[in-house]
């Protein structure tokens, strides 16, 4: 199910990689934002480019997945809040490849050159890890959304999670992206928000808690997938150059630890979920 490999984009600076390298650390270390590629090394600038590209392409092909409730939500006002969640995560997208266009990425290139409506056959593929093409979304954007129970369990758990991810880029060194990201991130809780109302709503009515419970079986573990493994050399390198300020496995425990309180509150179980890697290591496989 990989996709092949993407070629990382390249710094467009004319400046040697040692001097960029030298004003990006002297601004890091006095508290100043990176503002340019003429103040990113190339490893940082890679960095950068690959976490804004799973960005945009998530909230590119998420706004996708949502289109077709926008006649399917169960009443007019719903429709119409299904339509401006819509247009919220196209504008997102859309600030995103800006500010990827401002680095120097084409990003209209990018776009072109992938299928954002393309999702998993409906045969209980389930990708854990992996990716089903070789566009940049997060994989639980590679699944379909089935009924309204699934819309927003969607928003409840991957919304949710987003914004546990969203904190630390509050906090990033790219100024451009930690700027834009306050004004992303008050609308992603917006939705979190929809999908809370919606959620408690069919867990409390005995007629439709079992619906809810079946969705959050299903999207709790997909959502527990996207943080991704504890200690990568690659979420490190991402803390060095703090462009994330947690370990993948701390945002996650947050993010559950959320999530358990409001089942506890609204009469859901938390489904069981163990990582691939936790079952392999047991298994013998890897040790240490």
């Amino acid at each position: 199910m990989m996709g092949p490999d993407v070629v990382a984009p390249m710094n467009p600076s004319k400046l040697p990689n040692d001097e960029r390298e030298k004003r990006m650390w002297t601004k890091i270390r006095n508290g100043q934002s990176i503002e340019n590629p003429d103040e990113m090394s190339d490893e940082y600038f890679e960095s950068l480019s690959n976490l804004m590209l799973q960005q945009a392409d998530s909230e590119l092909a998420g706004a996708f997945g949502y289109v077709p409730w926008i006649m399917r939500a169960p009443t007019t006002e719903e429709k119409l809040a299904v339509a401006n969640i819509v247009k919220d995560e196209v504008r997102h997208a859309r600030a995103m490849y800006r500010l990827l266009e401002e680095i120097g990425i084409n990003a209209e290139s990018h776009v072109a050159g992938h299928d954002y409506t393309m999702r998993v056959t409906a045969d209980g593929d389930e990708l854990k890890e992996n990716r089903a093409a070789d566009d940049r979304r997060v994989n639980i954007f590679y699944y379909t959304i089935d009924s309204w129970a699934d819309f927003v369990m969607f928003q409840f758990c991957m919304d949710r999670g987003a914004g546990h991810q969203l904190e630390d880029v509050r906090k990033s060194t790219f100024g451009p992206w930690r700027r834009e990201i306050e004004r992303i991130f008050k609308e992603e809780m917006m939705h979190v928000n929809h999908g809370d109302f919606w959620v408690k709503k069919m867990a409390i009515d005995k007629s439709t808690k079992a619906e809810i419970q079946g969705a959050l079986d299903k999207w709790f573990a997909r959502t527990m997938n996207i943080f991704g493994r504890p200690e990568t050399n690659r979420n490190q390198l991402y803390r060095r150059y703090g462009l994330k300020s947690r370990d993948n496995d701390d945002v996650r425990k947050a993010f559950s630890n959320e999530v358990r309180l409001k089942c506890i509150e609204w009469g859901l179980n938390l489904p069981d979920w163990k990582p691939d890697w936790e079952r392999i290591a047991e298994d013998g496989v890897i040790s240490g």
